[in-house]
């Protein structure tokens, strides 16, 4: 990755962008110096680790009131 697009600037700015409040400073920079693979597999992990925990919220809680 290029100056700028570190592992904290990439994850900063998906998850911005997952609840679409991104910049367009910060959109500009993505699209000119970040590589598309690094905020496409962060995304990725981002929204699997939001399905899962979702999933186990869901399970605990319905346990729960049993």
């Amino acid at each position: 990755m290029q100056t700028g697009t570190g592992f904290w600037s990439v994850l900063g700015s998906v998850i911005a962008s997952l609840f679409g409040v991104q910049s367009h400073k910060n959109y500009e920079r993505d699209f000119t110096k970040g590589t598309f693979i690094s905020f496409a597999v962060i995304g990725v992990i981002l929204v699997i680790a939001f399905v899962v925990s979702l999933f186990l919220f869901v399970k605990w809680y319905s346990s729960y009131g049993s």
